[in-house]
């Protein structure tokens, strides 16, 4: 009977260590680093890409505004009128400091007066 155990225990003892074994070799790599001296780990040169890079968004300007022109609108026929007299056409009333157009035309020297400071009427006469 002691065989039988020494012998199960030798054949666990064989498996559990062939497995520690086993474990210990599929484990995690170890980081290879260079030690340069100074106690500063040297990783080497990386390269890292540049940023990626999106263009601006495409900005589309919004279409011209067009405008309805404006109406047309003709100016009025014009009128002809006979030649005025010499002297502008128009009868002046002067009416001492005060002179004045005359809205109705009247006989030259005829009394006519203009309103003169505060609307009081003097009297002159028409050219």
């Amino acid at each position: 009977m002691m065989a039988t155990v020494q012998t199960i225990l030798r054949g666990a003892t064989v498996a559990v260590t062939s497995c520690a074994a086993m474990m210990g070799l599929a484990g995690n790599p170890a980081h290879a680093r260079v030690f340069i001296g100074i106690g500063v780990p040297f990783y080497g040169p990386r390269y890292y890409p540049p940023p990626i890079y999106y263009p601006p968004p495409v900005y589309y300007p919004p279409p011209p505004v067009y405008y309805a022109p404006p109406p047309a609108v003709y100016a009025p026929p014009q009128t002809y009128s006979p030649v005025p007299p010499p002297g502008g056409g128009r009868q002046t009333c002067y009416a001492g400091p005060n002179v004045c157009p005359m809205d109705r035309p009247t006989v030259t020297g005829a009394s006519c007066y203009c309103l003169g400071y505060g609307g009081v009427r003097v009297w002159g006469h028409a050219n």
